[in-house]
């Protein structure tokens, strides 16, 4: 196996003609963002899609690998550059990665159009759910609004009646906000939004302190999640609105928000103390290998690593785009998150849990399925997608 790191300024100096190495080996585009305040998540996946290339003998499906990791630094301008790149140049495969859904709606296009696969380890805007599917695209993660729907649900069977949100103004973040509103029955009393590069939060929450809705509800990711959480924290808005969060604290984030954390609910799909054969091995090995727990991020990698193996072990090790979907769409690979497969639009459906940060008998902080929200959860979109 080869990997080859390299950002937008260093690619830039290898000329066009420059010999490409391993010419037999299957060529994996991994792009995300490595830098800034969801650099952290970015660096999760590509743990995780590594960890599983490794736990295949360092092949996938019998082939060499060959890994080029570039940083799309979260600016859609660089993802195009680095994505023509990767194409005409490194002349990738399969193109993986991705954390945020403008770097995704940016790099999907042109990517499929070039008759490669991409799969999102993260990202899952909802135009690709529905009406802009891809056959050529699978998003191993989840349909951006169905996590907040199991807030939206949850709230419902707490009794919340009024509430006020806060999002990033982009793509996930609307997403996000819709998700919620799918399934929440109660009223959205003020919708807040953010930038991608907010870190004070400051005139929000005074605000929500104001206004003593029955719960605060917010979607924030990487380092804007463990900005948010502090000032929640510092602010004592727990003493007087119920929060609730989605993908802002988890494994990853929780040693650098600490106690703040405590009491903080999220849903997610996956868990790592999920009771079942392939989840031990894979967080067995996360451990082992980094030194840490993995978080979602990081098992969503994994499976991009496992769903790639799965699908050229089928095509005997060929690399055929048709064959390889193919075998893509059956998904048979054992998944961390137990049960898991790909609906026609080739997003997933999966179980969805609440999880709640507490301390530990040994004082540390874990965080621990509550209860389960949806079982089988479908995004609200495949009806849209033409593919059968």
């Amino acid at each position: 196996m080869r990997i080859r790191d390299i950002c937008l300024a260093g690619a830039l100096m290898f000329g066009l003609g420059m010999p490409t190495a391993f010419a037999d080996a299957l060529k994996i585009g991994f792009m995300n963002t490595f830098s800034g305040p969801g650099g952290a998540l970015g660096g999760e996946q590509y743990d995780g899609f590594m960890l599983g290339i490794e736990l295949a003998g360092s092949k996938l499906g019998g082939r060499e690998v060959e890994v080029v990791k570039v940083d799309d630094q979260l600016k859609p301008d660089v993802a195009r550059q680095l994505v023509d790149r990767l194409l005409k140049r490194d002349k990738v495969d399969i193109v993986v990665g991705i954390t945020f859904s403008n770097i995704l709606l940016t790099v999907a296009g042109p990517v499929t159009e070039a008759g490669k696969i991409l799969v999102s380890t993260n990202a899952g805007p909802s135009p690709l759910a529905g009406a802009q599917c891809n056959p050529s695209l699978f998003v191993i993660s989840y349909e951006n609004g169905q996590a907040h729907s199991a807030v939206g649900e949850y709230l419902n069977r707490q009794g919340a009646k009024k509430v006020i949100t806060l999002v990033p103004n982009y793509q996930a973040g609307k997403d996000a906000l819709a998700g919620f509103k799918s399934t929440f029955k109660g009223e959205v009393v003020q919708e807040l939004y953010s930038s991608l590069q907010q870190l004070d939060f400051t005139t929000e929450l005074t605000a929500i302190r104001n206004a003593k809705p029955d719960a605060f509800w917010a979607f924030m990711p990487g380092g804007l999640g463990v900005a948010l959480v502090k000032q929640v924290a510092e602010a004592k808005l727990q003493d007087v609105v119920p929060f609730y969060s989605s993908f802002t604290v988890d494994e990853l984030s929780l040693p650098a928000v600490g106690d703040a954390a405590l009491g903080a609910l999220s849903p997610y799909p996956w868990s790592p103390e999920l009771d079942n054969p392939a989840n031990k091995k894979f967080v067995a090995a996360f451990k082992a290998k980094y030194g840490r727990t993995p978080s979602l991020g990081a098992m969503q990698g994994y499976d991009a690593a496992q769903l790639i193996e799965s699908a050229v072990k089928a095509t005997g090790g060929k690399i055929d785009r048709d064959v390889l979907i193919a075998g893509m769409r059956e998904a048979s690979f054992a998944s961390p998150r137990g049960g898991f497969r790909f609906n026609n639009n080739h997003f997933p459906i999966q179980d969805w849990y609440m999880r709640v940060v507490e301390k530990g008998s040994d004082g540390g902080l874990r965080i621990v399925n509550k209860a389960k929200v949806f079982e089988n959860l479908e995004d609200r979109f495949h009806q849209d997608c033409k593919m059968k």
